[in-house]
């Protein structure tokens, strides 16, 4: 790929650059004449550069604390936090986990004072009611604190609880089954049932459907070409890749569907090639709040009250997972890097057949009565 054009800053100050995403990152430099990347991207070139002219003076002097021989955990937080290349939704996180779960309780602390006794009673500590958050909060102290053991600021990482950094489901997952989801797509207003019916069954993550436009579908071949996604971040919109390079990919539409695709697009959606399927008033995207009220209302008609929008999604991998997709095509299909969220769809799949045999041995019941009486 050819490299993308760099526009230099005053010297010393930095450079500006477009991403293969399309944003834009700023990197200042420091006294070394080391470069580092802006906490987060931008939308223009302009805003890049705006940012490098008056607030890269923050993460300087961020870095500059950390280098001092013993840093507390927020001085070194901050500027691990800084120094990071991330997508806008998770250095949002990021920083609440620090502010809100970390830093209270741990930000004044030298990282040579943080022992493994230190992390064990934060951890202790944390609401076990909410174990992903837990789980986050743990797992991004063990990073931070990583990256200080290479850096040779500790010798060793204080962050030692097996299994801390990982959470259990306080509760499966139940797919909702074709008549609810029947039910809950007709409960939609009219514009927005094609919105329930792909996130289902094509299994789209809920900022992959709502960022989709016309120029994405292709209604003769029965192709979604999913190459963005939307994300709702501090009061504002942010589109990007989508979440993992794998998430870029080519959907197959079941073939009982590109009907109902082709009436929306001649009925809901704009002309142009960049009008959105889903849009909102004034035809920018779909606010989160509007959504969430009418996927409530449909849910609850459709007598799934516990359904998240989300699940939309594992509803049409489980779908997927039952006409006997490999792991390999489960991961294409939808966007994973990694196999073990494909796998927990395959599982899903098989606990679905127990419950369809099942069912088979009840019809079968009443059969094995008669024979059991003799008649």
């Amino acid at each position: 790929m050819a490299s993308r054009k760099v526009q230099r800053r005053p010297q010393g100050a930095g450079t500006v650059r477009q991403l293969p995403s399309g944003r834009w990152q700023a990197r200042w430099r420091d006294e070394h004449d080391r470069l580092h990347p802006a906490p987060h991207t931008f939308d223009t070139k302009l805003d890049a550069a705006t940012w490098l002219d008056g607030e890269s003076w923050q993460a300087s002097e961020a870095v500059a604390v950390v280098e001092r021989q013993d840093p507390t955990l927020k001085a070194y937080g901050n500027a691990w936090l800084a120094g990071r290349d991330l997508k806008p939704r998770t250095h949002a996180h990021y920083r609440r986990l620090l502010d809100q779960q970390i830093l209270p309780t741990l930000g004044s602390r030298p990282l040579s004072a943080i022992t493994p006794t230190v992390v064990r009673t934060w951890y202790g500590e944390q609401d076990r009611d909410k174990p992903t958050l837990r789980a986050h909060a743990y797992a991004l102290l063990r990073t931070i604190l990583t990256s200080a053991v290479d850096e040779d600021i500790l010798s060793a990482n204080p962050c030692r609880i097996r299994g801390a950094g990982a959470s259990k489901r306080a509760k499966g997952i139940e797919p909702a089954t074709l008549p609810q989801l029947e039910a809950i797509v007709a409960a939609m207003p009219e514009a927005y049932r094609l919105l329930v019916l792909l996130a289902a069954w094509c299994a789209l993550r809920s900022g992959e459907v709502t960022e989709l436009r016309r120029k994405d579908i292709d209604v003769a071949a029965g192709v979604i070409r999913v190459r963005r996604g939307v994300v709702w971040v501090s009061g504002e919109y942010v589109v990007g890749v989508p979440k993992s390079e794998a998430g870029v990919r080519d959907v197959n539409i079941p073939p009982h569907l590109p009907p109902v695709v082709k009436a929306h697009l001649a009925e809901h959606t704009g002309k142009g090639p960049d009008a959105l399927l889903f849009p909102g008033r004034g035809g920018s995207w779909l606010p989160p709040s509007t959504l969430r009220g009418m996927w409530h209302t449909a849910r609850d008609a459709g007598g799934r009250p516990d359904l998240t929008f989300h699940s939309l999604r594992h509803t049409g991998a489980v779908l997927a997972a039952a006409t006997g997709a490999t792991l390999a095509e489960l991961m294409a299909r939808l966007g994973h890097s990694t196999p073990g969220a494909a796998m927990r769809y395959q599982h899903a799949a098989k606990d679905r057949d127990k419950a369809i045999a099942a069912a088979l041995s009840k019809m079968a019941a009443p059969k094995r009565r008669r024979t059991a009486s003799g008649t």
